[in-house]
Parts: C-alpha cells; structure tokens; sequence
C-alpha cells in the first residue's frame, strides 16, 4: 500500500487552561522496531482527554486521543506481517516496562508506562503508531463507531468493576452513571450480576435505566438527602461498592458514607489537582473500609468486554462528529452535555 507522506492532526501547542486546537498537516510517521502504523477510521473522546488538554494532568506531547480503531497499514521490521490489514484499536496504555516490581503484580499501573495522548503521540490523526504488544484486534462484528468507546471507557469501567471484587447480587453505586463512563460501566455492572444505584442529573435518567440500573437518583433534586436515599436503596444498611467515576468532589465527598461496612471506594474519576479526600482513618479500620485506585483493565479482560458486546449485553451509546468538530465536543465535556460516548469520525 502506498501511504501519504503527511496527514491531519488536531495539534496542541503548549497545554494548559489557554489551549488552544489546531488543525495542521504533520508528516506520516514510520513504524520502528516493535510497531506498527494504524491508519484511523475513528477516536473516541475521553473526558481525560480535556484534563490533558487543559492542563489539570501531566501532558508532554502534541496530540491527544487514546480510543482509535483502524486498520493496521505497515508493520516495523520485526514485527509479525500478519498484523497487515487487521483491524485494530490504539489505547490508553501505549507500553508498559514489564520488568519492575509492580509490573510483576499489575502492569497497569507500571510507573514507567507509556501513554497515548499524554507523552506519546495520541489517536487525534489520521495514522497513528502503536506498540504492537498493547494493541487490540477488534471483531468485525462491531461497528468502529462502537468499538472505540470500549478501548478507555469500557476497558476502565471492567477493570474498576473487577477490583471491587463484588459477587453477584451485591449493590454497586456509579455516581455519573449516565456519561460516557458511566453508562458502560451500568451495562458490564448488570451484565456481572451486580445490582446498580445509578446518580446522575435528571436528565440522564433515561439512559441509566436503559442500561439496566435498579434505582437511580437525581443528585440535584436528592440533595442533602442523597446518601440516606442511597442506603436505603442498598438494604438499608450501604452499597458492597462505590465507582466514584466523577471526577466531581461533592461524588467524593459523600461514596465513603454511601458503604456499608466492608464496602470499597474504587477511584476513577480526576478530581480538581487541589481536592483531597477526607479520610477518618477510625472510621476506615472500624467499618473494614477499602479505598482503591484503578485506571484501565488489563489485555485479558478485552476479550471478555468485546464477548459481552457480541452477546448484546453491552452496546455504547454514542454521539458521532466529525474530526473538525473536536473543539465543539471539549466544550459539551466541559459542560457534561454529552450523553454517552462522543465520537470523532477522523476518515472515512
């Protein structure tokens, strides 16, 4: 295949709170030892795409994005040349070291990883190179435009649902359970047998019970009464769980009261850099609390995500733009005005 010598990206300068995205022609990059060049048909975006943009995370390259599905057009010198033509995605975790002591136990959370669109080069282009270790092959069966959202957004929502560790029939709480987080993880709650207290704005309750919450409740019209009403859902007595995917403080501030005793606290969501979670350490050794950090699932857990979308268990609902529309799509991530997962359409 003939490849163009340059290509499209949505390039950001200098991020920070006055990013600015700029649409610019940059050259088409060659795959090295270890990769391969993905050509992409579409991105996800992430609301972890704006923090990195805006500045409230770590960002040392030019080009975000992290939830790309394309066609694998070249392959680096030792790589296997039967990776031609699949069809794959590009993730979050561009590479992991695999040798130090924490990548022994969980290499997602290797403190030497590589990411896409943090400080490698993300999916906001038309090719795109990825390690070919970290890739995922994507069934022909799932639309692009549906498979994008499952490389962030739903591999994130199994891993934190896996920490948790919870059996079938126990409570799970997904503060912002209609957005594009949290309306996966109300599908792979309930796929798993859970049991899912939805929070969300009134607005959104639609598509958390389409996604198969038992209970939801508007944080706006619950008020101070939010938590009580929780408990009361859960037996009475607090959920088994909370996957605080909002990045919100007041979500924060109240999933500790929102346990029962044992519960879990399994943190996804980026809160402002300034917030810090109150903990009464008492509290926490009485009640046999468990506070837990997750970023994404593991390569193993795909399988079985992209199985639950084959079976109709899981299916993203989503919102389609076009690449140049990308601007337009931060400013409703900013304002939480998307339903679902948006999508950029980068070629057809």
């Amino acid at each position: 295949m003939s490849l163009p010598q340059k290509q499209l990206c949505a390039w950001v300068e200098s991020p920070g709170p006055e990013a600015k995205i700029e649409f610019r022609d940059i050259e088409v990059p060659n795959p090295t030892a270890g990769q391969v060049l993905v050509k992409l048909e579409v991105s996800g975006v992430c609301h972890s795409d704006h923090h990195s943009i805006y500045g409230n995370t770590p960002m040392t390259t030019h080009i975000a994005g992290h939830e790309g599905v394309g066609i694998v057009v070249a392959v680096g010198p030792d790589v296997d040349e039967d990776l031609l033509n699949s069809r794959v995605g590009v993730s979050w975790l561009h590479r992991a070291c695999r040798k130090c002591a924490t990548c022994e136990m969980d290499y997602t959370h290797c403190p030497h990883q590589d990411n896409s669109g943090r400080n490698v080069p993300g999916t906001f282009q038309e090719y795109c190179l990825a390690d070919a270790d970290y890739i995922s092959r994507i069934p022909a069966e799932v639309p692009a435009a549906l498979a994008a959202p499952l490389l962030c957004g739903g591999i994130t929502m199994y891993g934190a649902l896996s920490r948790a560790e919870l059996r079938a029939g126990d409570f799970v709480v997904i503060p912002g359970a209609g957005g594009g987080l949290g309306h996966l993880g109300v599908q792979i709650a309930t796929s798993m047998g859970f049991q899912v207290i939805a929070i969300d704005s009134g607005d959104k309750e639609d598509i958390c019970r389409d996604s198969g919450a038992r209970h939801f409740f508007d944080f706006r019209q619950s008020g101070a009464s939010l938590v009580d009403d929780v408990r009361a859902a859960a037996g009475g007595i607090g959920a088994h769980a909370v996957i605080c995917i909002t990045g919100a403080p007041s979500a924060y501030d109240s999933a500790l009261a929102m346990l029962r005793n044992l519960g879990r606290l399994v943190c996804v969501g980026i809160p402002p850099a300034e917030y810090r979670l109150q903990l009464n350490p008492f509290e926490v050794l009485v009640r046999g609390l468990r506070v837990i950090g997750s970023t994404v699932g593991n390569s193993a857990q795909m399988p079985l995500l992209m199985d639950l979308v084959l079976q109709g268990k899981v299916r993203p609902h989503v919102q389609v733009y076009t690449f140049q529309e990308l601007r337009d799509v931060m400013d409703k991530l900013e304002h939480g005005t998307v339903a679902g997962r948006a999508v950029l359409r980068i070629s057809d």
